[in-house]
Parts: structure tokens; C-alpha cells; sequence
């Protein structure tokens, strides 16, 4: 299940200059997801990810699929490290 952070982050990562190829790790991906929301903002991501949707849905929907994967990895490792501290 997605709540809206996991969304808004995954739109932030989808409009990132991150690639899938990259493998990137999960720091890298919070990096990027920080770094895009502060340049485009919530809806300038999700524009983009339409726009992307409406021109090449084949292609957004895998790299969306990504991004979503990725967006629950990265920031599941982080709550589970910040859980362990505040024990």
C-alpha cells in the first residue's frame, strides 16, 4: 500500500535525472527525491510524470514501477535504522 509520501516521493525519483542502470543506493535515491522536489516542487513532478505518461506510457510505467520499488526500499532502510537508535 502506498501512502502519499511513498506517491509524492516516487513522482520526485520518476522526474530525477536517476536511471534504473545506475543501480543507485538508497542514499542516492533520497538525495535525488530531495534535490528534484526543492527544483520542481510537489506538482512540477507530477506534471512531469503526466507529461511523460501521455507521450511514452509504455516506458513511464515501467520506470514508475521503479521508482515506487525503490522510493519503499530506500526509505524503509531509514525508518528501520531510526527505530533501532530511538529503542
Amino acid at each position: 500500500m502506498n501512502t502519499t509520501f511513498d506517491t509524492v516521493r516516487a513522482e520526485a525519483l520518476f522526474a530525477s535525472v536517476l536511471q534504473a542502470s545506475q543501480e543507485p543506493t538508497p542514499a542516492q535515491v533520497r538525495t535525488a527525491v530531495t534535490s528534484t522536489l526543492r527544483r520542481y516542487g510537489v506538482t512540477g513532478c507530477a506534471a512531469r510524470v503526466a507529461g511523460e505518461f501521455g507521450e511514452y506510457p509504455e516506458t513511464a510505467a515501467a520506470r514508475m514501477a521503479w521508482a515506487l520499488e525503490m522510493i519503499r526500499s530506500a526509505y524503509q532502510e531509514l525508518a528501520s535504522r531510526e527505530f533501532a537508535y530511538a529503542g
